[in-house]
């Protein structure tokens, strides 16, 4: 792949990904939550109630976002949050009543996104769309950079941050 190749890629994937985010938020701004938050109610529609780490492994989020977020849920009304009755240190969340009865509404917003996102298409079929996406999804997941391939910030003293 040369450069312009290369560029044209990458920017595309950037686009999209600007764009569909945008999207994403507006769709779920009148529920007073953002995708973030829907990753978390729905798993914990899935799973049940969690621990907040389970909640970070399943999600991929960093704990203290984890903790930030359900912080911010509980504010809304959508969990609640209890100790767990075999682990002093950890936290069960689960769906309040409110946050079993958003659900539906999510999942439809959810799908008014999807079909907005691809309404425009006239030349590839959504199945071949979904095929691809998930396959490109799966190629960035198995091309992890490793610790030392992360750019670290570099202070004008020299320092590493």
């Amino acid at each position: 792949m040369n450069f312009d190749e290369a560029d044209a890629l990458n920017e595309a994937i950037r686009a999209i990904g600007i764009r569909h985010r945008a999207l994403a938020i507006a769709a779920l701004a009148p529920f007073g939550i953002h995708p973030g938050h829907k990753l978390l109610l729905q798993e914990l529609e899935t799973a049940g109630p969690c621990t907040q780490a389970q909640l970070a492994a399943a999600s991929g989020y960093e704990p203290p976002t984890i903790t930030l977020s359900v912080r911010q849920l509980e504010e809304a009304g959508l969990v609640v949050r209890r100790p767990s009755p075999t682990d002093g240190r950890a936290t069960i969340v689960e769906l309040s009543d409110a946050g079993w009865a958003l659900i539906p509404k999510l999942k439809a917003a959810w799908c008014e996104l999807a079909e907005h996102t691809v309404a425009g298409l006239t030349s590839t079929p959504f199945v071949e769309l979904e095929h691809v996406l998930a396959d490109l999804a799966t190629s960035l997941s198995n091309a992890e950079p490793s610790v030392a391939d992360i750019p670290r910030y570099v202070t004008k003293s020299g320092g590493e941050r």
